[in-house]
């Protein structure tokens, strides 16, 4: 009897790669990362926590590294490579960019400058494919870097005899069983290749009962701010809009004047709201229990393991976790793209989560506090689209 030889992981360069959420999806898909760029030094701390073994690239800077990194540096040649993969800053593409100072500039914005560098090494490699996953403004709108893409992969074609051939779409993590609606855009290139189909929805939907539901957080985060005692008088999966003159509740706000996220619950039969990045002390989703969510409800709700190490204090922690891709969307678009390279894809996906029993119904709302109550009256609504507030457009294009 011969011995059987496991055929190798196919290999995958990491740019951008924060928590280790699309490396981890990546992973569970058949990749295996040989490199990791991330500049962020609380970041690299979480991703020397979390893959002790891995090969984190110094230094961090992506265009530093791009000048230094050889396919030979890695023990490969050009066009080994099966993988590059990345969620660059997402900053420049994002809607609340569009009411920052800078304004929203796209391709513009010195902060979109890192993906040049990742292109960089596309360029030196020549990977079978790359995948990017960004906000969904990345590849919509006035500032799309869609035209950009398109341009400097068929430079780097023409100037290296391949053809990239680029697949374009926005998913919702929630239809491939994340339990949180996510929007995000995802870019597949593929090398001499047009042989891709995007991952199939998932069967059912996961809520945020079947991920949090049965979880012991132990000391649950307090929420703090002129608002906090206003939390409980709002029903599960609404938010301030219930306290509008179209809500249910008392008229304290003006109809569509906040961010959606102002005063946001989950609701245990529905995935969850996105997860942000760098909320402030009003912004939701919180928990039905009417608190902020624990580190380890915001790892499982973006489908990590409950116990991943997300170093820093918690606002880094935070950021971390809502900058991260959810391992489950990066398992299932890494899955298509291993199909697309021809190997064999896991017979199961590590990171869908199983479902829970029926959840318990939602809580009965409270009165309103009487410090709130000075604010009921008539409040002017949103005036309607496109005749609200103006982006500030610093150095508009």
């Amino acid at each position: 009897m011969t011995n059987s030889i496991a055929k190798p992981k196919l290999t995958c360069i990491s740019v951008f790669s924060g928590l280790g959420g699309l490396d981890l999806g990546l992973g569970a898909a058949g990749f295996e990362t040989v490199a990791m760029i991330e500049n962020d030094p609380v970041a690299r701390r979480s991703l020397k926590s979390n893959f002790p073994q891995s090969n984190l690239i110094e230094p961090g800077d992506v265009f530093l590294a791009a000048e230094s990194m050889t396919p030979k540096s890695l023990g490969l040649t050009v066009r080994d490579l099966d993988l590059i993969a990345g969620a660059p800053p997402c900053q420049p593409f994002s809607k609340a960019s569009q009411w920052a100072p800078n304004g929203w500039k796209g391709v513009a914005d010195s902060r979109s400058t890192p993906l040049k560098g990742l292109l960089g090494l596309v360029e030196t490699f020549l990977p079978r494919s790359v995948v990017l996953e960004n906000v969904p403004g990345f590849v919509r709108g006035r500032h799309s870097m869609l035209p950009f893409l398109r341009d400097r992969f068929t430079e780097i074609g023409n100037l290296n005899d391949v053809r990239y051939t680029l697949f374009v779409s926005v998913l919702n993590a929630a239809d491939y069983g994340v339990p949180q609606h996510r929007e995000r855009a995802i870019m597949v290139a593929l090398r001499d290749s047009d042989q891709f189909q995007w991952p199939k929805a998932a069967r059912r939907t996961v809520t945020a009962w079947d991920a949090i539901g049965a979880l012991e957080v132990g000391t649950a985060p307090v929420m703090t701010g002129q608002w906090a005692r206003l939390l409980p008088s709002i029903p599960e999966g609404s938010n301030y809009l219930h306290h509008t003159e179209r809500g249910a509740g008392k008229p304290l706000f003006g109809y569509r004047t906040r961010y959606w996220s102002f005063l946001l619950k989950l609701a245990k039969d529905r995935p969850s709201w996105t997860l942000p990045a760098q909320p402030g002390p009003s912004v939701g989703p919180f928990h039905w229990d009417n608190r902020p969510l624990s580190k380890v409800e915001m790892l499982r709700l973006q489908t990590f393991p409950g116990d991943w190490i997300v170093e820093g204090n918690r606002r880094e922690q935070v950021r971390q976790i809502g900058n991260a891709t959810p391992p489950l969307l990066g398992e299932s678009v890494g899955r298509s793209i291993v199909r697309s390279l021809g190997s064999p894809v896991p017979v199961r996906r590590k990171f869908f989560v199983p479902a829970r029993t029926t959840p318990p119904p939602a809580a009965r709302v409270t009165d309103v506090p009487s410090e709130y109550l000075s604010f009921e009256g008539k409040h002017p609504a949103h005036a309607g689209t496109g005749r609200g507030p103006k982006p500030r457009l610093a150095n508009p294009l």
